[in-house]
């Protein structure tokens, strides 16, 4: 410790007196001047230390430094004649400077206190709350809002961790991204819930030191606004239906920060609340960009956009779409679907319509209606037909009811549980019949499928197959299906080895084949083959007798397709059908009775003479002598003079109305153009 004399007591030796006696390493061993009223005379002896108005008794002693502090050169010179050769002398000048140097040091100081003092009082009194950390991430000052909102004391802030104080708080990213965050909300671990604004803190040097955040307690002003509005009860509303959802629901708001998933979404992808609310709209995509971000940004909804989330790369479909509140967007919501429950879901679709076209035999011999012996005769031969596995051949006129045979015949038969495929010929064009028939090979042709494609007798592999309208098929296609019926095996179109094939032939025509045969039009060989088990179908004509029965039947049925309450028909109406020949049979028949059901007053039960379309030109009695076909007229001719005739018949009856007439034809509006144009009806 050095011991210092002070030479001087006037204005700046009072000021290095109160200095140096502040200073641990300084040992002011007195202090002098010829003024014994000086003021620090005075004050020395109020620290204890010994004065005089000489300073020779001390020039003798082990004194290391002497203040020249009276700025008088006369004593500067007599303090360097007289010092011992060790001490140092200190000029007045230089003691002054340092004296002023002082002064303005506390000065300086004084005027920091108040300033800090001030800021300190502001911020403690703002109604805002205010956290500053330093780079260490420790919580360097919190004012008493900031205590209020949070819910720790002071003390309990000072020199710890904001994380462990505030464990969703993000005054680390700001720091590390060097980026502020502007008004976001957060929920703190108390429930209340506040607005903050986060800025990082960066010098002149560019460095980081810290960062601050400013935040407002929202809670109360959200409650009232919700109790006043009613919107507690309808966002508790929206995410109970959220919640409930079997569908994987997101919902962000304007800047893209997660607000509210299900627990489908976390199902799907793995992620919970945690990984996502408070989170950029990013954080749960494996593979892929946000929709979230996109539609914010586009104001667009996106539909079945795939890519992959959460940490097992779920692949998904999502759909997302803005919310926009008085022409403002406000968030937006995405749902999610699996993929491989979509594809699942595809499948046991696929099985499910396979298990309907194996039932696709709907109707039993109890369906088919008639006690005629005609109609009896037929029956029993169908059910003999059912239980052999020979080939059977429905014979009769069109809209007699072939198809509810063969239907019968595969479900009265050892095969009921199999598959049932229907074929009619006369619709499949030519050129692609074959393929349908008996399938192909992958590159049979252009457009095949990749891996080929099983045809129709495959399918029906252990089942029954009903090829209706068989004397449609050409010379080609009768060669290949007697190979079939001879073989029991097919080859694919493009293939060279056949497969085997155990499926029940069933056919039907309305054509005479042995006129066919005749005219070299129908294989006289495949004729035999289909001709093993012969059933003629009667016509309506024949079994007239069948009339009410059948009327009965067609009744109920329409009820149900039109939603009408029809009861019966009375005996006047009977007796007018029963005098028509019926050309289009059953299907005519069912398309009369419709048609009179339809024009029906909805409280009428019973179906009148009146209720009936007029069935003339055609309309004759059972009796009548049919007349004699003129020399150069062929069935053809008379069959389409027939045709245009009926047809010009109901378009009067409905007033030219080509939509009601098609419906009252039974064909469609485009048939009923072609054939408009065909016959040059006017």
């Amino acid at each position: 410790m050095k011991r210092v004399l002070i030479v001087g007591a006037g204005k700046g030796g009072s000021t290095l007196l109160d200095i140096l006696y502040n200073t641990e390493k300084m040992n002011i061993v007195g202090i002098t001047d010829i003024n014994p009223d000086a003021h620090g005379l005075k004050l020395a002896a109020e620290y204890g230390i010994p004065a005089d108005t000489s300073f020779d008794r001390w020039l003798s002693d082990d004194i290391d430094i002497i203040v020249e502090a009276t700025g008088d050169e006369e004593v500067l010179e007599q303090l360097l004649e007289k010092r011992n050769r060790k001490t140092v002398v200190i000029p007045g000048s230089v003691a002054y400077i340092i004296s002023e140097l002082m002064e303005e040091k506390e000065s300086l100081l004084e005027r920091l206190k108040l300033q800090t003092n001030n800021q300190e009082l502001i911020l403690n009194n703002i109604h805002d709350g205010m956290i500053v950390v330093n780079e260490q991430e420790t919580v360097q000052f919190v004012n008493k809002s900031a205590e209020r909102i949070v819910g720790i004391d002071k003390e309990k802030f000072g020199g710890r961790d904001i994380k462990h104080l505030i464990a969703d708080t993000r005054l680390p990213h700001v720091m590390r991204t060097r980026r502020k965050e502007v008004n976001q909300r957060l929920v703190l671990e108390n429930g209340k819930e506040v607005i903050t604004t986060r800025i990082p803190i960066i010098n002149a040097e560019e460095v980081v030191v810290g960062a601050f955040a400013v935040f407002k307690d929202i809670t109360e002003v959200m409650n009232l606004a919700e109790e006043n509005t009613d919107l507690k009860e309808i966002k508790i509303l929206l995410e109970a239906i959220i919640h409930s959802s079997d569908e994987a629901i997101s919902v962000v708001d304007e800047n893209g920060t997660g607000i509210m998933i299900n627990p489908a979404y976390t199902r799907i992808t793995g992620l919970g609340e945690a990984d996502i609310i408070g989170n950029p709209a990013n954080v749960d995509i494996s593979e892929g960009e946000s929709m979230h971000m996109k539609v914010l940004q586009t104001r667009r909804a996106v539909r079945r956009v795939r890519m992959k989330v959460g940490p097992a790369k779920k692949e998904v479909l999502v759909n997302v779409a803005p919310v926009i509140v008085d022409g403002k967007i406000k968030g937006s919501v995405g749902v999610l679907h699996d993929v491989t429950e979509i594809q699942a879901l595809t499948s046991e679709l696929k099985r499910a319509r396979q298990i309907i076209r194996n039932l696709e035999a709907k109707y039993t011999f109890d369906d088919i209606i008639g006690s005629s012996t005609e109609m009896q005769i037929a029956l029993e031969q169908a059910k003999v037909g059912a239980r052999t596995p020979a080939t059977v051949l429905l014979r009769g006129e069109s809209g007699t009811g072939k198809e509810l045979f063969a239907h019968a015949i595969h479900n009265e038969s050892d095969r009921k549980h199999n598959k049932f495929i229907r074929v009619n010929c006369a619709s499949i064009a030519e050129n692609i019949l074959e393929s349908e028939l008996f399938g192909y090979e992958e590159g049979a042709f252009t457009g095949a499928k990749q891996g080929g494609k099983k045809g129709l007798f495959e399918e029906a592999n252990m089942g029954s197959i009903f090829l209706d309208e068989i004397g449609e098929l050409s010379f080609h296609m009768q060669a290949k299906l007697l190979r079939v019926l001879q073989e029991g095996e097919i080859i694919r179109v493009g293939a060279t080895s056949p497969i085997t094939i155990d499926a029940r032939v069933i056919t039907a025509t309305n054509v005479n084949l042995e006129r066919a045969i005749m005219k070299k039009a129908f294989r006289e060989d495949l004729y035999y083959r289909l001709n093993r088990l012969p059933i003629y179908i009667p016509s309506l004509k024949e079994r007239i007798e069948d009339l009410p029965e059948l009327i009965d039947f067609l009744i109920q049925k329409i009820n149900q397709d039109y939603g009408r309450n029809m009861k019966s028909i009375d005996e006047e109406a009977i007796t007018y059908l029963k005098r028509y020949e019926w050309p289009g049979n059953v299907r005519e028949l069912e398309n009369i009775i419709g048609r009179a059901m339809i024009y029906m007053d909805m409280n009428e039960e019973t179906i009148r003479r009146v209720h009936i379309p007029h069935l003339s030109p055609y309309e004759t009695p059972v009796q009548s002598s049919r007349p004699a076909p003129a020399n150069d007229e062929t069935l053809r001719d008379a069959m389409e003079k027939y045709e245009k005739d009926y047809i010009n018949h109901a378009l009067e009856q409905y007033h030219q109305n080509k939509t009601k007439t098609a419906k009252a034809l039974n064909i469609s509006i485009r048939n009923l153009y072609y054939k408009i144009e065909k016959y040059g009806i006017e």
